[in-house]
């Protein structure tokens, strides 16, 4: 299905419009394999012109696909998610390919992936309405809920077929029709899930795969549209406030996930053996590049000497490498730019005061690499413990008493995930409780299900993915006054 570069080739890719592939106007652009810092394809760029008619393309499918029984839709994710699975290998080893990370978080990611087809399949069928007498006696209340129209979906380059999926599974169950804009950087999984999709049974036109850059132009041109009636987006809190302002102007409805700051926190009364395992899931899965990573680690005195130590010991034993070879752990970061300002936030901390029980350094040769790093002595109000750090290194910040670690938790303006290790029941919901993140792992570092409502507090975002939520945001809530007989 897909072709990557060969010793005298390098195919190219194009945007999918109304089920063709078009050749974009906006020339060309190279897709890196950051492991070997060399192209593996090429993809042709969308002009706005071709945005805005993706638009158009959207707008013709979305009656006729809203109209469609929920059980015909249901089937068609069902297809999708069978496809997905005897795929899974093949759509593992490009997302490696494409974005750098290890085959291991590959393999999770492709496979975390096809459970959105699976679960909104389910929830397809299982929207439901509402039928009451008013108060006043003089008429039924009916409440259905409606396909809310052509939504713009746009996803970050570091979990490219889970956050695609997360995204287009509940707005094709919902009876939307979609124009998904990946990132540049990883626009191939997008287009490998776009023709899964096809080959699933969605109409054409129903699903648009946009590549295009720069985005920001093209996107509010396509946000302009007044057709465009949902806009869901995935990355930075930055990007997603200048979306919510263009939202505004047509009164699009939108789904944030922004960025994250999670506090993990381990107490004295804390099983270590749990705390360090959830501690190497919570941080290092993905190579740390996630909205859900901890990132600053708060550890009570009484076993902070231990819990550095053991994690430090298990941070050296993690193998640096490139993402397709076998027993990687820490693959490539996706990008220069990306490596670079995570060896600056490092160096940063360092001229702050911390210093490196572990790693902090670029390793020499080839590939966007940087060494999983602990460090310690971190304060609480330093640039690193107040950044998104989105790579392998782990803030250690030690604490006394648990309002003290409270505090500094809950001050940032991100309030996505928290994390929180202690074996006393009514210590571990009461912390929870006082933390301000929209979902929170006790003893637990993963938080990440389908089944689950996927979200923030204050700017890490509005609305929630997954669970049942997660098709709402693609529904309007329609309100039938209906003689009382």
């Amino acid at each position: 299905m897909f072709q990557m570069a060969t010793a005298t080739s390098t195919p190219t890719h194009h945007s999918i419009i109304g089920g063709a592939h078009v050749e974009g106007e906006g020339g060309t652009r190279a897709v890196i394999d950051p492991s070997r810092e060399v192209p593996i394809a090429e993809v042709s760029l969308a002009s706005i012109d071709q945005c805005r008619a993706s638009v158009d393309t959207a707008a013709r499918a979305q009656s006729d696909w809203a109209a469609l029984p929920s059980r015909a839709r249901s089937e068609i994710l069902s297809r999708a998610y069978n496809l997905m699975v005897r795929d899974q290998e093949k759509l593992a080893e490009l997302i490696s390919m494409e974005n750098g990370k290890a085959l291991s978080d590959a393999r999770g990611e492709a496979a975390y992936a096809a459970e959105f087809f699976r679960w909104f399949a389910e929830e397809a069928v299982r929207v439901r309405g509402d039928l009451r007498p008013s108060p006043s006696g003089h008429n039924w209340i009916a409440v259905s809920h409606e396909p809310i129209g052509v939504a713009l979906l746009i996803t970050p380059w570091n979990f490219p077929a889970a956050m695609a999926t997360r995204k287009i599974a509940p707005a094709l169950a919902a009876g939307c029709s979609v124009i998904l804009k990946p990132a540049t950087e990883t626009p191939l999984a997008a287009l490998f899930v776009a023709e899964l999709l096809a080959e699933a049974g969605v109409p054409d036109g129903v699903v648009n795969v946009i590549v295009t850059s720069p985005a920001g132009p093209a996107v509010a041109a396509m946000l302009a549209d007044r057709r465009v009636r949902a806009v869901s987006f995935t990355g930075s809190t930055e990007v997603g406030m200048v979306l919510l302002r263009e939202a505004a102007g047509n009164v699009a409805k939108p789904s944030m996930e922004l960025g994250g700051n999670a506090p993990f926190i381990v107490l004295d009364d804390a099983d270590l053996d749990e705390a360090v395992e959830g501690f190497m899931l919570a941080k290092f899965r993905n190579g740390g590049s996630a909205c859900t990573a901890a990132n600053r680690i708060f550890v009570q005195s009484g076993v902070a000497d231990e819990f550095v130590e053991r994690i430090t010991r298990r941070v050296e034993q993690l193998k640096v490498g490139p993402g397709l070879k076998d027993g990687t752990d820490i693959g490539a970061m996706v990008s220069r730019t990306e490596r670079d300002r995570v060896a600056e936030l490092v160096d940063q901390a360092v001229a702050e005061g911390a210093t490196i029980r572990t790693g902090g350094t670029i390793p020499d040769g080839e590939g966007f690499f940087y060494t999983p790093t602990v460090l310690e002595n971190v304060r609480p109000d330093s640039t690193i413990a107040q950044t998104e750090i989105f790579g392998p290194v782990a803030p250690i910040i030690r604490f006394d008493n648990v309002d003290e670690a409270l505090a500094w938790a809950n001050n940032t303006d991100a309030g996505l995930v928290a994390y929180v290790y202690t074996q006393g029941l009514t210590s571990g919901l009461v912390v929870s409780r006082r933390l301000e993140a929209g979902m929170v792992g006790l003893n637990r570092g993963l938080v990440s299900d389908p089944g689950a409502p996927f979200g923030g507090s204050k700017h890490s975002g509005l609305g929630r993915e997954g669970s049942h939520d997660g098709i709402l945001e693609f529904m309007e809530t329609k309100y039938l006054a209906t003689p009382y007989v």
